[in-house]
């Protein structure tokens, strides 16, 4: 007698149909619910708005344990946007000021070890774009954040028009742009420094 198959009541694995998953992990849960209690929410109109915005801020927090191999221990400014606007507007005309000089500047002023750089590069386009508004509104005199450079002398490209806009103003104050690189750099920037009290 021949032996009979039984069929597979199991379905091929491509049709079979699988369970959402609805249960976050612990880890998960920790982690959302510590962006929640660090978040600075922007819930503004305007970048005029934003820039006023402070929130929770100046603060000086211990350095975080994921940022403790580049910045050390010891504790880290976490500024005020418009700290970051009062000191870019007091770069006078032909200066310029890098990020670090920035960064270092607050610290300073507010006994930390150091500032944090991604707070600050926030702050940095958000007091660009309120100074952009600010033109747009027909005022004279903004924030020339234009005259802030990276550490290396490189443009911005984040700012408002990016680095080719940022060249034409730096170009009318009597920098020269070299263009060669990937990003353009003002020559012989460190000449130029603005020196903060």
């Amino acid at each position: 007698m021949a032996a009979v198959k039984k069929k597979s009541k199991t379905k091929p694995k491509s049709s079979r149909k699988t369970k959402p998953k609805t249960k976050a992990s612990k880890k998960t849960k920790a982690k959302a619910a510590d962006a929640k209690k660090t978040e600075i929410k922007w819930k503004c109109k305007s970048w005029r708005e934003k820039l006023r915005n402070s929130k929770g801020v100046p603060k000086v927090v211990d350095i975080p344990p994921r940022m403790q191999r580049r910045f050390g221990t010891g504790t880290m400014l976490v500024p005020a946007p418009c700290d970051v606007d009062a000191l870019i507007k007091k770069v006078r005309k032909g200066k310029l000021v890098t990020q670090s000089q920035i960064r270092a500047k607050l610290a300073r002023d507010h006994g930390a070890d150091s500032t944090c750089p991604m707070t600050t590069g926030i702050f940095l386009r958000i007091a660009a774009e309120a100074a952009e508004e600010d033109l747009r509104d027909g005022k004279t005199r903004i924030t020339p954040y234009w005259r802030v450079v990276r550490d290396t002398g490189e443009l911005i490209d984040k700012l408002p028009g990016g680095a080719l806009a940022q060249a034409g103003r730096l170009g009318e104050e009597g920098h020269v742009i070299d263009a060669g690189s990937a990003m353009p750099k003002v020559r012989d920037f460190k000449k130029n420094l603005f020196q903060f009290d």
